[in-house]
């Protein structure tokens, strides 16, 4: 009898994780301060005001408000967190 396996057995079984990338929060929602943005590989998506890049790249919102994408020629693609009117009111 032979004493070694199938041939495709022994070398499948393995599966990565999923990555699970991609824009977290979309254009005109809003987000409390810390919430992801995005998750990306490479600097796709910059940070603008009021967001933030981690060290994985991933966009996080620095303060809370709405969010919104900008598309500029100069920088590429933007994603900006404004505080939003209710927020600043009650604030002041």
């Amino acid at each position: 009898m032979a004493h070694k396996k199938g041939g495709g057995s022994s070398r499948n079984g393995r599966d990565s994780n999923p990555q699970n990338l991609g824009v977290k929060v979309f254009g005109g929602q809003i987000v409390s301060a810390g919430s992801i943005l995005v998750r990306q590989r490479g600097s796709h998506i910059s940070a603008g005001p009021g967001a933030a890049e981690g060290r994985d790249h991933t966009i996080f919102a620095m303060i809370s408000g709405e969010v919104g994408y900008q598309r500029d020629g100069r920088t590429g693609r933007q994603a900006t967190v404004k505080p939003t009117q209710a927020k600043s009111e009650a604030a002041g």
